[in-house]
């Protein structure tokens, strides 16, 4: 009798086993993490680059809240779950008014799959209004 309840409680701790290791989870990647917009006139005003990332997970992938460094950068991003194997977007736009110089802006995007965000970044040199 004892022989079957340890045989017993064998399956039902590797069914319990099997089914956490199938759980679904998100995974975010991006071929490119860093844009450099290179000189840019102060002049020609806000300048916006798209980011593309994928889920590479199992699981729907959500992008809660996305940061950027400064108010200068404004971050638009896709707002819908994203499927294991597609993509979306993060729109990132900067304004240049008054930033004469060498720039770098950091964007952190925050969901699930990303333990402590996912860091996209974006650089370049303001030229100042002549």
């Amino acid at each position: 009798m004892r022989t079957w309840i340890q045989i017993l409680l064998f399956c039902l701790t590797l069914g319990l086993s099997t089914g956490v290791a199938t759980a679904q989870k998100a995974v975010i990647t991006c071929e490119k993490t860093v844009h450099n917009f290179g000189e840019i006139k102060e002049a020609d005003g806000k300048v916006s680059h798209t980011f593309v990332v994928k889920n590479e997970g199992t699981g729907p992938l959500v992008i809660s809240n996305v940061t950027a460094s400064c108010g200068c950068t404004t971050p638009d991003w896709t707002k819908e779950p994203i499927p294991a194997g597609k993509t979306g977007e993060v729109k990132v736009t900067f304004d240049p008014k008054n930033r004469p110089g060498n720039f770098m802006k950091t964007i952190r995007l925050y969901g699930n799959g990303m333990k402590n965000g996912f860091l996209l970044s974006i650089r370049g040199k303001v030229l100042k209004n002549e």
